[in-house]
């Protein structure tokens, strides 16, 4: 049996799974020029978007299991907000809580952790755009979120980079 993967080669395997989706998108974008997208680039736009949304649940839950060790109990992402600020990395921690808030969204859809991010200041999520709300609502299990716009430029990006950051944190 092949021993697990660290955190950090677990953000780098998921930055290289995101990328050909990030692509995608991109090139969606360029081509339309102001133009309603078609149904196919609707659809490519639409898959891109859902398997964003699964390597950033997907990595963010494996950051809390793997480094809950570092906390008797409770609450991960709140211990580790706390033990932040505690050693002075506020800007890490306001971070790790909004990316803990995003992925929560994700996850469950409207709910306190919405609520929070509408109500909160300067956050790094934004409001998915219109064309998925309609997609989302339809009642599909793989629809991407009609709340968060993972595919803004930075936003995998910076959920790593927490991570990581985070990581160091942790383990240093």
């Amino acid at each position: 049996m092949a021993p697990s993967q660290t955190i950090p080669e677990l953000v780098a395997a998921a930055q290289a799974n995101v990328k050909p989706s990030q692509d995608r998108i991109s090139e969606i974008r360029a081509d339309l020029q102001g133009r309603t997208p078609t149904a196919a680039e609707t659809h490519d736009l639409h898959a891109a978007r859902v398997a964003i949304e699964g390597l950033a649940v997907d990595i963010f839950t494996l950051f809390e299991a793997r480094m809950q060790h570092h906390f008797k109990r409770g609450p991960f992402s709140r211990k580790l907000q706390n033990a932040l600020i505690a050693a002075g990395q506020s800007g890490l921690a306001e971070h790790v809580h909004h990316y803990y808030l995003i992925i929560n969204v994700l996850k469950h859809g409207k709910g306190a952790s919405h609520r929070e991010l509408l109500a909160g200041q300067g956050s790094v999520f934004v409001l998915a755009p219109s064309e998925d709300t309609t997609i989302a609502s339809s009642g599909n299990e793989h629809a991407p979120s009609a709340f968060i716009d993972v595919s803004q430029q930075g936003f995998f990006e910076g959920l790593s980079a927490t991570i990581s950051d985070a990581y160091q944190f942790l383990e240093g």
